[in-house]
């Protein structure tokens, strides 16, 4: 690469890109030393679009994942509901990612937990098409994780035979109260798909229809988890108590996460 990196810096950081040094950085690497693609690249990271459409992939939990224009970008701070899923995830188990974006989410909890039953839906089929790639093949020099990836609503595609199978349930459902999307960051709203990012009139909307069928799938001793904000945590439990299962809030102020998590009763 013949751009002096500096320059690039400068260029990301006059953009508004506040960690320009290593967005600079996975830019030239995605260039590959040709200057041209290295120019079109930083256009279009400069003109607004998220670096992960840009280069093609994201980064969680130190793995990289396939992602596509369209296709909602893995938080940092939904790496608590991957650790309290993973916690409670073991080899042999069926774990089902709703909503599954690309399938970062699940395919992290197998990752974390070999041995895993893996399966995932979502409505989208730009994302359908990304989960398959994280979750079914071979990407980033990984070697799959052997899963399953379905398209349609929700529980709507998924095998009926799991139905009391599951042990494990994430849901990253959108959560954005319909009013609030036009104040999410421009690389969100102007660029994610709306169907994941609003939740209706108080967010809560998706989730509600998830829990409504939740202990069905649930084996047992299985638990759903999903992600609010903190103030929708309270609305949420109430919301999961009310389909007869024990729920309760956990959250991590390094990450300004909240996850509500709600358990099918063992017997």
């Amino acid at each position: 690469m013949s751009v002096p990196e500096e320059v690039l810096v400068a260029r990301l950081r006059a953009a508004g890109c506040v960690f320009a040094e290593e967005e600079a950085r996975i830019l030239g690497e995605a260039a590959a030393g040709d200057d041209a693609v290295l120019e079109k690249l930083v256009r279009r990271r400069v003109a607004g679009e998220p670096l992960e459409y840009v280069v093609g992939w994201a980064e969680f939990m130190e793995r990289r994942f396939v992602v596509a224009e369209g296709v909602f970008v893995p938080r940092h701070r939904t790496e608590l509901l991957v650790r309290l899923a993973a916690g409670f995830a073991r080899p042999g188990g069926v774990v089902l990612d709703l909503c599954c974006g690309s399938g970062a989410l699940g395919a992290t909890v197998a990752a974390e937990v070999p041995g895993i039953e893996l399966h995932a839906a979502d409505v989208d089929p730009v994302a359908v098409r990304c989960a398959r790639l994280n979750v079914e093949g071979s990407v980033f020099g990984g070697a799959g994780y052997g899963g399953s990836v379905y398209e349609g609503d929700l529980f709507e595609p998924v095998p009926r035979r799991l139905r009391g199978r599951v042990e494990v349930l994430i849901s990253n459902v959108p959560y954005v109260p319909s009013a609030e999307v036009a104040l999410l960051p421009p690389e969100a709203r102007e660029h994610e798909p709306l169907v994941a990012l609003d939740g209706g009139a108080d967010g809560l909307d998706v989730l509600r229809r998830v829990v409504r069928e939740a202990p069905q799938w649930l084996a047992p001793g299985g638990r759903v988890l999903f992600e609010t904000s903190e103030g929708q945590a309270g609305p949420a439990v109430a919301a999961v108590t009310r389909v007869g299962l024990r729920a309760w809030a956990e959250e991590s102020e390094d990450l300004g996460a909240t996850v509500v998590v709600g358990e099918r009763s063992p017997a």
